[in-house]
């Protein structure tokens, strides 16, 4: 499903530094039927972002700018505690179970947890993308 109950496309937000992947996931997205409201290369513009389009779901890098250390993953985990209706979806390129029990936390409900490689899989990243947003998880 990569529409909402009332018919509108699903709403996403994209954060990666990596200009060409932040351009090939909303491309994905895009030629699958959902709607990238916004882009973000900085976890502050992501946050931001966020909280002012309100989308279905927001992808987020681990590590981005402006530290390039965990600041993709700090701004998901605050998206979580002020709009925890927003799926939350986060990129990486490596597999941190740490990372994973901190977004988690005690609550699975619209998280993802992919690593990039698993955006070359096209049907099974949308599908983690619809799912999240539904309020589901994908952690693999």
């Amino acid at each position: 499903m990569t529409s909402t109950d009332t018919g509108r496309p699903l709403r996403v937000v994209i954060g990666e530094d990596d200009v060409l992947l932040r351009e090939g996931v909303a491309r994905i997205l895009t030629d699958a039927g959902l709607e990238v409201v916004a882009r973000s290369g900085d976890a502050d513009d992501l946050l931001k972002r966020a909280l002012a389009y309100r989308p279905d779901v927001v992808i987020a890098d681990v590590q981005m700018p402006p530290q390039f250390q965990e600041d993709g993953l700090r701004a998901a985990m605050e998206l979580r505690r002020r709009a925890p209706q927003i799926g939350v979806l986060v990129l990486s390129q490596f597999c941190e179970p740490a990372y994973v029990m901190d977004l988690v936390g005690e609550h699975p409900e619209g998280i993802g947890y992919l690593l990039k490689e698993r955006v070359g899989d096209v049907t099974a990243f949308v599908d983690a993308v619809t799912r999240v947003a539904a309020g589901g998880s994908a952690l693999n």
